[in-house]
């Protein structure tokens, strides 16, 4: 049997799987699992269109997503992605579903004639391998700063 991986921009019909592989990914970065709150972030990430989910189907189930949000480059003048979220449900990993996802994302980005994607993960992250594989430069000048609020 073929497996078919299928790759879509989310819609409103998509919000249920997504909200399910959303707080998956939220709960792997040791967020609270909150389906309510997450279907309201992504309803109106969708709504507003601040944003591109690329959901990803694997023989008809919801497997895997990334989310871009639009930016821009000051010193090169051009826009960009930031792949802030790229998940793949544990029971489909090593299916290339996140390859998928990302080629998705990296051909957005060049029919857009963008000048690229960023993205940023965690020190540990296994997936730095298949970044690195697809073409992806690890940034060895800059460091990344956060200034929180506090609440």
């Amino acid at each position: 049997m073929d497996h078919i991986i299928n790759i879509h921009n989310a819609e409103n019909s998509d919000i249920y799987d997504l909200v399910i592989l959303f707080d998956f990914y939220r709960v792997f970065y040791k967020q609270k699992s909150n389906l309510g709150g997450a279907k309201i972030f992504l309803e109106e990430r969708i709504k507003n269109k601040e944003s591109i989910i690329f959901i990803a189907y694997f023989n008809g189930r919801p497997a895997g997503f990334t989310q871009l949000y639009p930016s821009f480059s000051s010193v090169s003048m051009e826009k960009l992605y930031i792949l802030n979220d790229l998940f793949v449900h544990p029971d489909y990993r090593g299916k290339s579903i996140g390859k998928a996802l990302l080629k998705h994302a990296q051909n957005l980005a060049i029919d857009k004639k963008y000048k690229g994607l960023a993205l940023a993960t965690t020190k540990d992250n296994s997936s730095q391998k298949l970044y690195e594989k697809m073409g992806w430069i690890k940034d060895e000048d800059f460091f990344h700063y956060f200034w929180s609020c506090d609440k």
